[in-house]
């Protein structure tokens, strides 16, 4: 057994190596920031879980608090979720209050002021559920679309029910409006016009590659069955058929890791790390990491990288780890390439040690 040790010692030692390559510098603390979005070369909004929506200064660590309109409720892991800037235009996702202690992940857009936000609902996740759990939700734009990742809200086989928009990825346009070559108009009859893609539990990581133009997500398992994957249109991910490796937490087996028919995942975590957001790395701070994943966890509170240009040997190195607590949003600086995360109270930032 003790070579057993050894060789499990020596894994951790190597999988490390790079946190003495980083620096991690706390610029401001915050309370249980969630999404984030540069709106300038120095100016970063970002949303708070309880309600607020804030501009931080990476210069000055001056921070701007700004009103909105936004019906929300703070109700399990509901709250304000993500935040997207583009052109002027700002785009978030919360859980919205749909009365009766049901609430919806929707989604609202509005105009950057910052004196006070007037947000225009532009999605909602329909049913309401009375839920704390599993909102999703994260924001990325291609092109002329938004897509967004829905939770299940906890009701497990609802993924697999295209006439409802929870466990989904959402695809519409920057003004709601509804592609016209969505899986919907496309031979899938039955599905919701918003939906993109099924079978999801917990999406909480979304991005397009500058590389390949392609979206790909992060995925909750349950207990086990973490996932990094590639969003691919009319397509099924095949929660809760599929348990991804992970069981229930009463600990009962759930189904298959996979099998023909779903779509099969890049990289999958068990036991789970808990992954949230994540980003493709492009910039000049760490040019070794261009093109590769960065994988942000909050259970695990580590920066993972993944080189997946070969889908059969895909290489997995941890960055740090138990270094800034529980990682929940990973934003790459515009112009420097240097990385910001938002942990449980925090806004960090990681350059070049």
């Amino acid at each position: 057994m003790a070579w057993k040790r050894i060789i499990i010692a020596l894994f951790l030692i190597s999988s490390v190596v790079e946190a003495d390559e980083v620096k991690l510098t706390k610029i401001v603390s915050l309370n249980q920031p969630w999404g984030s979005s540069f709106i300038n070369d120095e100016e970063i909004i970002l949303t708070e879980k309880e309600g607020k929506i804030k501009i931080v200064n990476i210069n000055t660590k001056d921070i701007l608090d700004i009103e909105h309109n936004l019906n929300f409720l703070v109700y399990g892991q509901g709250g304000l979720l993500d935040i997207l800037y583009k052109d002027q235009d700002l785009w978030i996702s919360y859980s919205e209050d749909r009365g009766d202690w049901k609430t919806s992940t929707s989604i609202g857009k509005a105009k950057l002021n910052k004196k006070k936000l007037s947000f225009s609902n532009i999605f909602q996740a329909n049913p309401p559920i009375d839920s704390g759990y599993h909102f999703g939700s994260r924001l990325v734009i291609k092109d002329n679309y938004l897509f967004a990742s829905a939770g299940e809200r906890g009701q497990g086989m609802i993924a697999q029910d295209p006439t409802s928009h929870p466990g989904s990825i959402i695809r519409i346009h920057l003004d709601g409006s509804i592609p016209k070559d969505n899986p919907r108009f496309i031979g899938k009859d039955n599905w919701l016009p918003e939906i993109f893609q099924i079978g999801i539990r917990n999406p909480q990581g979304l991005f397009l590659s500058p590389f390949d133009q392609k979206v790909y997500m992060s995925n909750h398992g349950a207990k086990g069955g973490d996932w990094f994957g590639e969003v691919k249109k009319g397509e099924n991910y095949g929660w809760k058929i599929l348990g991804w490796g992970g069981k229930n937490y009463s600990g009962t087996k759930i189904g298959p890791k996979w099998k023909p028919g779903f779509t099969k995942a890049i990289q999958y975590w068990v036991p789970s790390i808990a992954v949230s957001a994540i980003t493709i790395y492009k910039g000049n701070e760490f040019k070794e990491w261009n093109g590769l994943a960065l994988i942000t966890s909050l259970k695990d509170m580590s920066l993972r990288s993944l080189d997946f240009s070969n889908l059969k040997d895909v290489e997995e190195k941890v960055i740090f780890k138990n270094q800034i607590g529980r990682i929940r949003d990973i934003q790459v600086h515009p112009t420097t390439g240097k990385i910001y995360f938002l942990t449980k109270d925090a806004l960090w930032l990681m350059e070049k040690n």
